[in-house]
This record gives structure tokens, C-alpha cells and sequence, in this order.
């Protein structure tokens, strides 16, 4: 770590990192145990994805503040504000379900109990990693600005992994399906005394604003900042306009790709407790969720971190083949009929989609000039978290009524967005 950021000691740096990865990493821990916890309470499969759809919706709604909120507040005060928020959303929610499942209080009061705790998260929590992304550029120096804010990003393109990797494990005797809820509340805990002792608020040496970040979910990294929104220099234009036609494109695209991926997150869990028929064994369920998702951010992190810069792969087809290998291994998960089956499918699907958001990420950037790039990381970041507000919901509807309906609408918005995006993503711009 100190190679990548003289200007921060690498403790630090080690806290900065430790709070991207906690926050990341109990939000999937729990996206891979909920299916379970709802099939032993009894609770229709539609509420327990839609408690995930109201935090992501307050995370997208919320963190424009926090990061506006960055250069007035303090940045190690919203660092502070985020970690009790998701500590206090883990203990909180973990205890409501521990009281279900236990049958202190009845399913529906646990649901609706759980989904207030989770505001928590969702208000509060996504106030730390703008505050972290804005502390680390207002302290180094431009030339290994880009570094720095790289290695905290991928904190949680890290945490995505091991929140479902750890999660089984968390399954504790006394507080049962719970127990991994609890464990990141307490881990919580350590993370804020050590930030709170190690990390001093001192005055930054460059202004810097808060950057935001998408809803923490089980698909693999999301993408670093660039250098250009931590820019102090920035002269103020014209606001960049949605219906520019210059990212409309890209942005129609991380659209198309983002409802499909959504949809399968949500619904994966519930796929794997109908097909192994263990709705009557829910810890089994979550222990298989947990590996199943984790292959999923492994073929994730693959995408991102190994083919794109061992290829070179530029935006245009790099969404196309992310778009195709996503409805491949979409419609191989809906049609998986084993543990073996759902994880390699699923494992494809989410390769491909480790293919498609960073080429729509990057399209959107290059189609605009410097002076536009703070703008356009917004709307990314803003498709980005608007498609688990409902997606999530809907998709499990669907599976509902027949699985491979709701599978055959993830292959199609992926299907569409390849026959479309063929012509539509211009490949003639400069860097496409």
C-alpha cells in the first residue's frame, strides 16, 4: 500500500480500505442468506427482494447529499456516519430476524421491522465511500491520484467476493441464519474505533469532492473515480444534458444490461431453493447461495481485472460480448438444473456482465470532453443504482409465476442491447 500513495501512511490507507470493504462485504453476506431466512419465516419471495429494493433506493437517492456533503462536513465525519449506519443496520436487522426465527414476533411484523432497520444502510451507510474517495484525492498528490482512489475503489469490488464467501460460516448455533448479520455489526465496531484512532482530520492539502458510488451488490467491482471530478480547476459549464446525444448511447446501454443483471441477483437465491428443493433446509440454501454468488464476483473480478487489460478491450465491443455472454450464461442458469449447473451458468452470466459495465462506464467517459467528466460519473453512477430499486422486485415476480419467463426477459434485455448496441455504440470515436 505505501507504493501506491506517499502522501497517506499505508495504516491509513488500511483503514480508508477497511471501510469500502466492510460496507461491501455485509451487504452481499446478507443478499446471500435473506432467500433462506425468508423461506424459514414463510415470507413471499417478492418482500424479502424488496427489502433490498428500498435500500438501494435510498442509497441512490441519499448519496448525491453525502458527497456534496464531503468538503462541508468533514470527510472523516461521513466516514464515521456511514460505519454506524451499517453497524447499526447489521445489529439491528440481524436481531429483528434472530426474534423471527426464533418466534418472538410474527413473519410480517420481522419483515416490516427489518425493512426500517435497513433504511439505516441504505441513508446512512452511503455516506462513507464518497467521504473516502474525496479524503484519499484531497491528500495525494495529482500524478498518484489515480492510484490511490484505484486501490480503495476496488475494496469493493473485493468485499463483494468475501461477504458470501464468509457468510456460511457466520451461521452461528445460538443466533442460527442471523449470526452473519451480527458478525459484520461487530466487525463494524472494530472498523470505527480504528478509524476514529487511526485517522486524524487534518487539513487536506487539495480540494476534492465527494465522488458517488453505486449500491454495494454481489456483481463485482465497481469502477474507480476518475481524476477529472477530483479536480479543483474544473471550470463550471453547461450542465451535460441526459439527452446528449454524445452518451445517450451509453447510457440507453448500461440501462439494457443493468435491468438483466439486477434481475438475476435478485433471483438466484430463490432459484437455487426451488431446484435443490431445500425450502424445507434453509442454512443448506444460504450456504449454497453464498458459493454461488461468490463464483459469480470471482468471473466478475476475472472480467475486470484480468481480460480487459490483458486485451485491451475497448468500450463498444467489450459491451457487446458482455451483453452476448450474458445471455448465454443467463438463460444456462435459468435451465440449470444442479448445483454444478446454476454455478457455472451463473458464473458466465456474471463474466459477462464483469464485461459489460466497465465497456458502458468507460463508452460514457470517452464520448464526452474532460470538463464533462464529473457529469457523466454521475448519470453512470445513477444507472448504475436505479436498476436494484425495482429489477430485483420484478424479476422475482416473474420467476414466480414461471422461472424461465422472468430468465427469458434477463436474456432478452441482453439480446436486445447487443442487436441494437451493433450500430448504435459508435465504434467511430477516438479511444472506441
Amino acid at each position: 500500500m505505501a507504493t501506491k500513495s506517499h502522501s497517506i501512511p499505508p495504516d491509513r490507507m488500511a483503514v480508508l480500505f477497511a471501510v469500502m470493504l466492510v460496507a461491501a462485504a455485509g451487504n452481499t453476506a446478507m443478499q446471500s442468506i435473506l432467500p433462506a431466512i425468508g423461506a424459514k419465516l414463510h415470507i413471499p419471495d417478492v418482500w424479502v427482494s424488496l427489502a433490498f429494493s428500498w435500500s438501494a433506493l435510498l442509497w441512490v437517492l441519499t448519496a448525491p447529499r453525502w458527497a456534496r456533503q464531503s468538503d462541508k462536513r468533514g470527510r472523516k465525519a461521513l466516514m464515521a456516519l456511514g460505519v454506524v449506519g451499517f453497524l447499526s443496520s447489521m445489529a439491528l436487522c440481524g436481531l429483528v430476524l434472530w426474534a423471527g426465527l426464533k418466534g418472538l414476533i410474527g413473519a410480517g411484523v420481522t419483515f416490516v421491522v427489518f425493512a426500517l432497520f435497513r433504511s439505516l444502510y441504505g441513508g446512512l451507510g452511503s455516506a462513507a465511500p464518497p467521504a473516502v474517495q474525496a479524503y484519499v484525492a484531497s491528500r495525494t498528490e495529482p500524478e498518484e491520484r489515480t492510484q490511490a482512489l484505484s486501490l480503495v475503489s476496488s475494496s469493493f469490488g473485493i468485499g463483494t467476493v468475501l461477504g458470501p464467501a464468509v457468510a456460511p460460516y457466520f451461521i452461528l448455533p445460538v443466533v442460527g441464519l442471523a449470526g452473519p448479520m451480527i458478525v459484520f455489526a461487530l466487525i463494524g465496531i472494530v472498523v470505527l474505533i480504528m478509524l476514529r484512532w487511526r485517522l486524524p482530520n487534518d487539513t487536506p492539502r487539495f480540494a476534492a469532492r465527494g465522488a458517488v458510488a453505486s449500491y454495494p451488490l454481489s456483481g463485482g467491482p465497481t469502477e474507480p473515480t476518475g481524476d477529472d471530478q477530483n479536480n479543483p480547476d474544473t471550470p463550471p459549464q453547461k450542465p451535460l444534458s441526459w439527452r446528449d446525444d454524445r452518451v445517450r448511447p451509453w447510457l440507453l446501454a448500461g440501462f439494457l444490461g443493468g435491468q438483466a443483471q439486477a434481475m438475476m441477483l435478485g433471483v438466484v437465491g430463490f432459484l437455487i431453493l426451488d431446484r435443490l428443493n431445500l425450502r424445507l433446509d434453509p442454512e443448506t440454501g444460504a450456504d449454497i447461495t453464498g458459493t454461488v454468488l461468490m463464483s459469480g464476483a470471482v468471473a466478475t473480478l476475472l472480467a475486470q481485472w484480468g481480460l480487459i487489460p490483458l486485451f485491451k478491450l475497448k468500450p463498444a465491443p467489450t459491451v457487446l460480448w458482455g451483453a452476448a455472454l450474458g445471455a448465454v450464461g443467463t438463460l444456462l442458469t435459468g435451465l440449470g438444473q444442479d448445483q454444478h449447473a446454476i454455478t457455472i451458468g451463473f458464473a458466465l452470466a456474471s463474466l459477462g456482465f464483469g464485461l459489460f459495465r466497465p465497456g458502458f462506464t468507460a463508452g460514457a467517459s470517452l464520448s464526452v470532453p474532460r470538463r464533462d467528466q464529473g457529469a457523466v460519473a454521475g448519470m453512470t453512477a445513477s444507472i448504475n443504482g436505479s436498476a436494484y430499486i425495482v429489477s430485483p422486485a420484478i424479476g422475482v415476480l416473474l420467476y414466480n409465476w414461471h422461472p424461465m419467463v422472468a430468465y427469458g426477459l434477463m436474456a432478452a434485455f441482453c439480446g436486445w442491447l447487443v442487436l441494437w448496441g451493433w450500430k448504435a455504440l459508435r465504434q467511430d470515436q477516438p479511444g472506441l
